[in-house]
C-alpha cells in the first residue's frame, strides 16, 4: 500500500500554515511550538532542528523523543474524521496535531488544548 503523501511532505513545510492559522486568529507561534513541544515531546532548540533539517513528517513523529500519552484524550473531527477513530497511527498523530491547531485558532484555552486536569 502506498503511504499518504503527507508522511514524505516535510514537518517544515506545513508549520508555517500552522503558525499562519494562529495569527490570523490572534494566537502566537510560541503557542504553536508549545502544543507540538507537548505532543512531541521535542525542546524548543530539537523543534527547531528537525524544521531546519526539513524532516518528513513521518520520521519527525518516529524520532519524537516523547510522544505525550495524554494525547490519547483529544477527540473530536478533523476533515470529516474522528480522530480517535484514525487507525493509521502516523495518521492519527498528524490529526492530533491538526486537532490542536484547529482548537488554538478557536480561541480555546491552552490548559484545555494540552488536555490539562
Amino acid at each position: 500500500m502506498t503511504k499518504h503523501k503527507i508522511y514524505t511532505m516535510s514537518f517544515s513545510s506545513v508549520y508555517p500554515h500552522y503558525v499562519a492559522k494562529a495569527e490570523r486568529k490572534g494566537r502566537t507561534k510560541a503557542e504553536v511550538d508549545e502544543i507540538i513541544r507537548w505532543q512531541t515531546g521535542y525542546s524548543q532548540a530539537q523543534l527547531d532542528e528537525q524544521l531546519e533539517a526539513k524532516t518528513d513528517f513521518e520520521t519527525f513523529l518516529a524520532e519524537a523523543p516523547e510522544l505525550n500519552p495524554a494525547r490519547k484524550l483529544i477527540k473530536g473531527v478533523v476533515c470529516g474524521v474522528r480522530v480517535e477513530h484514525i487507525e493509521e497511527p502516523v495518521m492519527q498523530e498528524i490529526r492530533y496535531m491538526d486537532k490542536m491547531i484547529d482548537e488554538l485558532a478557536k480561541g480555546k484555552a491552552m490548559e484545555k488544548i494540552l488536555r490539562k486536569p
